[in-house]
Parts: structure tokens; C-alpha cells; sequence
């Protein structure tokens, strides 16, 4: 059975409110990105602890950590964000997530993805390497403007790094927006490395983010492959219909709501039981 997400800081700021709307709609799991209009590792611990309450009174269980890490430029100071790792994977094991989301680093405009392929796959493999000993599974995002924003460069990351503790969340509008056509082009490369779905769709003519099934994204045919391949993981709600940004979007309760029935109208359409 398939269990639901989301990135509840598209609801609201506030913690109570983003737990409350969940909690309507049945969401059992929230992917944590931010409260308070602070980003979840700049959380100090006495927050962190309010969190963890929070999320236990509401009977909420945390997916992943949605954190910035690698959402940095290739040439930044890697040791600094190191340290903000470190910070990652302490949250990750106060609120009890499986995962921690990553990116694979920014690159400047207009260069090729390969001049930089070196760097990234040392950051990369150092992330790896310092969740090693951690119960923790680090999940990159084809976010855009990054070194793996499409299929190939995903695939090479994870082959590259070779670790068990790095695979890959699949993010349809963010392939739509860098011109991939994800089912079509990306499923059958990137199957066997996928563990974590991010539920967001976009519209190819002009990048606007769209209800899962309203745009481009070939949701429905990833779904149906996934149901057949038996995937068993977390579908993650980031619905970004009402502002993006570059660490993250908004939607607000009622737009989420109508992110939320759009997929689940999906899954019921497929026959595919969820949670």
C-alpha cells in the first residue's frame, strides 16, 4: 500500500495549522521542510523538541527532512555545508525520518553540466560518506539549474557515488520544466534507483505548476509503471500552485486540498490502494 506525504509548509507557516489540514485529509506523514517561516536546520533545538510534540499530539510521523542541502552554487564553500549536513542528520534522527532530501549543487548559467561533473560527484560522495554509520537514506532531487536535473546526470550520480545510502526521489514537473518528458524519457533509466516520489505536475508551454494529471508530467503513466513494478514508498504532496521559489513554493490549505484530490482521484482511478 502506498502512504501519502507532503510538504505541509505549502499549507501554512505555522506548525498547528500545516498538522490540522493534514489531519483532514487523512495524511498520516508530513515531509518537513520548514515551520514558522524557518527552514527546518535552522530550527534550534528547543523548536525541534516543540516539533516533535507537535507532530506526536497530531498522531504525524515525519517522511524526510526536506532540507536545502546542495542548493548551493558548485564553487560555494563545501566545508561550511558540511557542517550544515551534520545538522541534517541530526534532525533526521530527533524527528525520526528515513530520509533526507539533497540536491546535487547549482551551476552557473550557461556552462556545461560537465565542467563541473568532477566537483559534484566529490560533494556527492562526501554527503554519502558522512551519513555512512547513520540510519539514514539520502534522496537527490532533479530539482532544475542543478547537475542532475535530468535523467542521464541523476543516473550518473547515483552509479557514480555507488552508495547504498543515496538513491533518488522523482520529481515530474521539475523534468517537465527542463524540457524532459519524464515516463518517456527518464522511468526505465532511473527505475531502479527511485525510492521516494514527489507528487507535483507542470505544464510544458510554460512551466506553471498544475494538479498531478493537469499538466504534462505523464503522472498517470508513472503511476501505473510504479503499481506494476510493485513500488512500495512515499508519494510526497509539493504542490507549488500558488508561488515557487528556489527553496521552495507555497500552495495554502484550500489549493493543497485540491492538489491532494487530484492525485488521490488518480490513484483511485488506477485502483491502487494507498494510506
Amino acid at each position: 500500500m502506498w502512504t501519502l506525504s507532503g510538504f505541509a509548509d505549502e499549507i501554512s507557516p505555522d506548525l498547528d495549522e500545516q498538522c490540522r489540514v493534514l489531519g483532514e485529509l487523512r495524511i498520516e506523514h508530513i515531509e518537513l521542510r520548514s515551520a514558522w517561516d524557518t527552514n527546518v536546520l535552522d530550527l534550534d533545538d528547543t523548536q525541534l523538541d516543540q516539533v516533535a510534540k507537535t507532530l506526536a499530539r497530531n498522531d504525524l510521523r515525519t517522511s524526510s527532512i526536506g532540507s536545502p542541502i546542495g542548493k548551493i552554487q558548485v564553487d560555494d564553500d563545501f566545508e561550511e555545508h558540511l557542517r550544515r549536513f551534520d545538522r541534517a542528520l541530526q534532525v533526521a534522527e530527533l524527528l525520526q525520518a528515513p530520509y533526507i532530501r539533497i540536491f546535487s549543487f547549482f551551476l552557473p548559467e550557461g556552462d556545461d553540466p560537465a565542467r563541473h561533473r568532477d566537483e559534484v560527484l566529490r560533494r556527492m560522495a562526501a554527503l554519502a560518506e558522512r551519513a555512512r554509520g547513520h540510519d539514514i537514506v539520502l534522496l537527490h532531487e532533479n530539482e532544475k539549474h542543478i547537475y542532475g536535473d535530468i535523467p542521464q546526470r541523476c543516473l550518473d550520480i547515483i552509479e557514480s557515488v555507488g552508495s547504498e545510502q543515496l538513491r533518488l526521489a522523482w520529481d515530474s514537473a521539475n523534468f517537465v520544466q527542463c524540457g524532459i518528458q519524464p515516463y518517456t524519457e527518464g522511468y526505465a533509466m532511473i527505475r531502479s534507483h527511485l525510492e521516494y516520489v514527489q507528487i507535483k505536475d507542470a505544464d510544458r508551454t510554460t512551466g506553471t505548476p498544475v494538479p498531478a494529471g493537469e499538466g504534462d508530467g505523464e503522472v498517470r503513466e508513472t503511476l501505473r509503471a510504479l503499481h506494476t513494478d510493485g513500488f512500495d514508498g512515499f508519494f510526497s504532496l509539493e504542490p507549488h500552485l500558488a508561488a515557487v521559489g528556489v527553496m521552495g513554493g507555497f500552495s495554502g490549505g484550500q489549493r493543497f486540498a485540491i492538489a491532494h484530490r487530484a492525485f488521490t482521484n488518480l490513484l483511485d482511478d488506477e485502483g491502487i490502494a494507498y494510506r
